[in-house]
């Protein structure tokens, strides 16, 4: 009687034991402990680069090479590139130099629509005219 209570009782503990459950949740734990460092080295080089850049003369630097900002009483002044004989030609530094085009050559900037000619009548063709403007 006793070996077959063992015997059942070793059916039942394989049986009804979570050893997959545990397994699948300690990967799981596995998994998040090892996102929650990565968000912890994250964390510290986010402080050091804060720190790095708490100073005055960083937030300056930072706003003058990012955002172009410039300290009370100075004044910017952007240099545009030349072509490489060190010459800026007209075309490429202001477009108001360019010379003026000709009314007769300049391209129309309003394209007529194109036009569609419906072979049906009736009611289809009475609604695609109408619901045209959806084109």
């Amino acid at each position: 009687m006793v070996p077959l209570a063992v015997v059942t009782a070793a059916i039942m503990l394989v049986g009804w034991f979570p050893l997959t459950t545990l397994w699948h949740q300690q990967s799981q734990l596995n998994t998040t402990s090892a996102q929650i460092k990565a968000v912890q080295r994250q964390e510290q080089a986010l402080a050091t680069q804060s720190k790095a850049i708490d100073t005055k003369a960083a937030a300056t630097a930072l706003a003058r090479e990012q955002y172009q900002l410039v300290s009370p009483g100075q004044s910017l002044i952007q240099v545009l590139p030349g072509n490489a004989a060190g010459e800026v030609s007209p075309s490429s530094a202001d477009p108001g130099l360019q010379p003026l085009v000709a009314p007769s050559s300049a391209a129309p900037l309003i394209t007529p629509p194109a036009t569609t000619h419906h072979s049906t009548s009736g009611f289809v063709t009475r609604l695609v005219r109408t619901l045209e403007f959806w084109r």
